[in-house]
């Protein structure tokens, strides 16, 4: 449910410097700062030195040695072990881009070195991988074998029909975190197109929830535009957006469009919960009523929401809840099978939306590197513990035909990895794109 790192789903790690450099016109000189760290990569990757000596105080802040250790250990398992230095280029001997070589494999690189004393990396990013002789049987495999249900679908779209070219059961039920966002945006096009709305309306920013990133701490009614708040759900997974969303649209007309996009059980969503709702539910101060939730039927779930409307609120989120393991993603979240979701995808398409795709567009999930061979990307992810979904839509370079590429990955019994589903969404995507 709560966003997904941006940083982690570009495609590992991100830190970006506080600096902007200026591009002089000159080519630097050889032996620059960024040369002497982009030749260290290597020793870095395989533990010959010393995280604290490489890297700026302000990268440690961000991503701990721990973290760094967790994800290094991440890339080695899928791309081998780092090998070489193919190539660093930089125009100002600060920032550039390195081609690193592992054993089953290429990452482009995007480094920044910091002025400081010591000229320590302020900025590290693989936006891209080319695995060497990769194909969609292999990605298939390594999906088969991560712990808990996977399903992916690669299909091309041709209008409403979709083709499918690799999937693993596409047709499951996942929970998808906030990936359900989709079906807000789609209803709130709906009713632009309809002339209900307008996306430069003003409203106020009514309702708040946990782990927003952009609306966090804001007075409450601060008014925004619809557009701002679509932006804001799509691209943040902000959740004060969302919930002001669903109260705005109204549930139930969320629920027919979601519907209407031909979800193939949608009871499942129904009533379609705000991510306050959700939290609260899921935390221990709900747990009569998460029981009797659980259990119940559509019906008695909206009753049950509508009776607790002011109790379920930011207030009485038990945040303590969330810091152990995945907790209930089988019963209670929102849920969408791979095919479910390449139909929001069409639906969205279908509304002809200069807007709406450029919200999708504000973050594509994978990074400027993994985004070669695509004219269009759009991208939409969601995460709660033992849950991870990306989702994306994008229209190839070389003909012009739609492609959406979606993978989710459920395990009610620990966490899941987001650099792993990051790298193999990663590769499905490069796979399609050709």
């Amino acid at each position: 449910m709560k966003p997904m790192l941006t940083a982690l789903l570009a495609a590992t790690l991100i830190v970006p410097s506080a600096v902007s450099y200026a591009q002089p016109p000159e080519t630097a000189a050889a032996a620059t700062a960024f040369d002497k760290r982009a030749a260290q990569l290597v020793d870095l990757l395989a533990g010959r030195i010393a995280y604290a000596d490489y890297f700026d105080p302000s990268f440690q802040t961000a991503v701990p040695e721990a973290q760094f250790q967790a994800i290094t250990a991440s890339l080695i398992a899928q791309y081998g072990a780092p090998v070489a230095v193919d190539s660093a280029t930089s125009a100002n001997g600060r920032a550039g881009t390195v081609m690193l070589r592992f054993e089953k494999g290429v990452g482009t690189i995007a480094l920044e070195v910091g002025a400081g004393e010591g000229a320590r990396v302020t900025g590290l990013r693989i936006t891209g991988f080319t695995m060497a002789g990769d194909s969609f049987d292999r990605v298939t495999s390594e999906i088969a074998a991560l712990p808990g249900a996977t399903g992916f679908l690669v299909a091309e779209l041709d209008g409403a029909t979709i083709r499918p070219i690799a999937a693993t059961q596409p047709d499951r039920q996942f929970a998808i975190g906030s990936t359900f966002k989709l079906y807000i945006l789609d209803e709130l096009a709906a009713q632009v197109a309809a002339g209900q709305r307008k996306w430069s309306d003003v409203v106020p920013l009514s309702h708040f929830s946990f782990s927003s990133s952009a609306t966090a701490n804001w007075p409450k009614d601060t008014p925004v535009t619809l557009q701002t708040l679509a932006n804001w759900m799509i691209s943040v997974s902000d959740n004060g957006a969302t919930d002001t969303l669903i109260h705005l649209l109204g549930r139930e007309k969320i629920e027919a469009r979601m519907r209407g996009t031909g979800h193939s059980d949608p009871s499942r969503n129904i009533p379609f919960l705000t991510t306050v709702e959700a939290f609260a539910l899921k935390g221990d101060n709900f747990a009569a009523e998460r029981t009797a939730f659980v259990a119940a039927d559509d019906k008695a779930q909206r009753k049950l929401i509508e009776t607790n409307k002011d109790r379920l609120t930011l207030a009485n989120v038990d945040g303590v809840s969330f810091s152990g393991g995945p907790r209930f993603i089988d019963s209670l979240e929102w849920f969408a099978s791979p095919t479910d979701i390449a139909r929001a995808f069409i639906d969205l398409r279908a509304r002809q939306s200069d807007t709406t795709m450029a919200a999708m567009a504000i973050n594509n999930g994978v990074g400027p590197g993994a985004a070669k061979g695509w004219s269009y990307l759009g991208y939409k992810g969601g995460s709660e513990l033992g849950v991870l979904s990306m989702s994306l839509l994008g229209q190839r370079e070389a003909d012009g035909k739609w492609v959406v590429v979606t993978m989710s990955w459920n395990n009610p019994d620990a966490a899941v990895s987001t650099e792993t589903i990051a790298g193999l969404v990663t590769r499905l995507l490069a796979l399609a794109a050709r």
